[in-house]
């Protein structure tokens, strides 16, 4: 039997009620945030750190509408789809959800979710159905990490009850769930591959040694703020690191022996940020090293990748969505494509020896920028890119201008595609809109304003995000 601790209840955006411990619980199902669901008396309960198939005790704490959250005491009896974390960090750091999870049964609750939304919430059922696309790699797959630093680390409950300790205060990792100004200490994330625990370590150490301050958020003080940490398939590596305020002699000595240490960092980069928060978009990034970014390839393709860029964060499932993308889609030597919220300007032009020519929208200037110069590296010249916000760029116009589409990729956000946009693809009226999907309940959303226009033809879900419960989902539509 697991054994956890019971910490004392508390109401956060729900109703205080009198604590009561349940036992024999199963857990039947997952949510859409990856906690398990259990039900008792007819109230449903969610519970953090369970799978289905386990037998559990726990306590139900709070009440909010239409269901109750309890909290993990022990595990009875655990669930055949239960495997043990391969993180010392997992269940404090919130990184990684589903570790306890097999990947076989990570997949499945996958593929449900998104089945479930097309079917309830999108009312649409799609004639094809292909099996989700598992990840190459379910460990050590992200390409880009942020690490933050604090004077507050999250302490364990040993350190908290043990007054002989000496506790050193200062961290860098990840901010603890619900704890905005604590962050978890990390020694080894599983989820970016050597040698980022090693840079982010040494880092750590340096700044330890040298007695530099870590940055409390609360009273907006301190040197070291953040470490953004890239890293791309041909081997480059990128590391950004945001100071509070400056201090050149100790910024210029921590840069030197990063470098020293670490020669096969491509671009060390830094910037000074002294603002209420860390986003980096607003701020001018300054190059320690010569070069300023990082190159990626894909196929035949290459992109170069700037500490303010966005790319897929799985660069090896990225391509296969690309592909499947450029598959489903059907594209002919005829045909005028648009690529709606293009981002960088990838699948635009992993696309673009497929067809006439490729417009790609995107309301990041930055970003426009960065998918124009990918271009003309790759030497396509059939690719063309708009900046602009979306609902209202996306225009006759804008039609008038490059010519009618027979073939829509839109690639939005998770909040889904603004319904001025949806208006405007009908008015278009594309043969084929190919919907690629970061989150199915807005895609569904989507779906059920186009299904009378349009035939839901293929859905195939991928898995970019192994450990934990996001899940990318590609449609095809066709013209009635």
């Amino acid at each position: 039997m697991v054994k956890r601790s019971i910490s004392p209840y508390f109401c956060r955006m729900g109703r205080k009620i009198k604590p009561q411990t349940l036992t024999g619980l199963t857990v039947v199902d997952v949510n859409n945030k990856g906690m398990g669901i259990a039900k008792h008396e007819g109230r449903v309960l969610f519970i953090a750190g369970v799978v289905p198939g386990d037998v559990i005790k726990a306590t139900i704490y709070q009440k909010k509408r239409g269901y109750f959250m309890a909290r993990l005491e022990a595990i009875e009896r655990p669930s055949a789809d239960r495997v043990p974390p391969v993180c010392d960090h997992f269940g404090i750091c919130g990184g990684c959800k589903w570790q306890q999870l097999s990947y076989s049964a990570q997949l499945q609750f996958k593929e449900k979710e998104v089945a479930h939304n097309l079917a309830h919430i999108g009312k649409v059922s799609p004639v094809e159905t292909h099996p989700i696309l598992a990840a190459p790699e379910i460990y050590f797959y992200r390409n880009k990490m942020e690490f933050s630093f604090s004077n507050q680390r999250w302490l364990t409950t040993e350190e908290i009850g043990d007054k002989s300790l000496n506790i050193q205060r200062n961290g860098l990792g990840f901010h603890k769930p619900g704890m905005w100004d604590k962050v978890v200490d990390i020694q080894k994330c599983h989820l970016q591959a050597d040698p980022s625990n090693d840079i982010r370590n040494f880092i750590r150490n340096h700044a330890l040694n040298h007695q530099l301050t870590f940055f409390n958020p609360r009273a907006q003080e301190g040197f070291l703020r953040s470490l953004m940490i890239r890293t791309a398939t041909t081997g480059d590596i990128m590391v950004l690191i945001q100071f509070f305020h400056e201090d050149k002699q100790n910024r210029v000595l921590l840069l030197n022996a990063i470098q020293e240490k670490f020669p096969q960092i491509t671009a060390l980069l830094y910037c000074i940020n002294s603002k209420a928060n860390d986003s980096i978009y607003d701020q001018e990034i300054l190059a320690f090293s010569e070069q300023e970014f990082i190159t990626e390839k894909m196929g035949k393709l290459q992109f170069k990748i700037g500490p303010k860029s966005f790319y897929q964060t799985n660069s090896r499932q990225a391509e296969n969505l690309y592909a499947l993308v450029k598959k489903i889609a059907q594209l002919q030597p005829e045909e005028i494509v648009y690529d709606l919220y293009t981002g960088t300007g990838t699948i635009a032009q992993y696309v673009a020896d497929q067809c006439k020519k490729v417009i790609g929208i995107e309301s990041v200037p930055e970003a426009i920028e960065s998918a124009k110069e990918n271009a003309v590296i790759n030497h396509i010249s059939n690719a063309f890119f708009e900046v602009g916000d979306m609902k209202d760029c996306f225009n006759s116009s804008f039609i008038e201008r490059h010519g009618r589409a027979q073939v829509v990729i839109t690639d939005p956000p998770r909040s889904g595609m603004h319904p001025k946009v949806v208006e405007q693809l009908l008015a278009l009226a594309p043969e084929r809109i190919v919907y690629v999907s970061c989150n199915s309940a807005t895609q569904a959303r989507d779906l059920a304003l186009l299904k009378d226009t349009y035939t839901v033809e293929i859905s195939q879900a991928v898995d970019l995000f192994p450990q934990t419960h996001h899940v990318e989902n590609v449609v095809l539509l066709r013209h009635l």
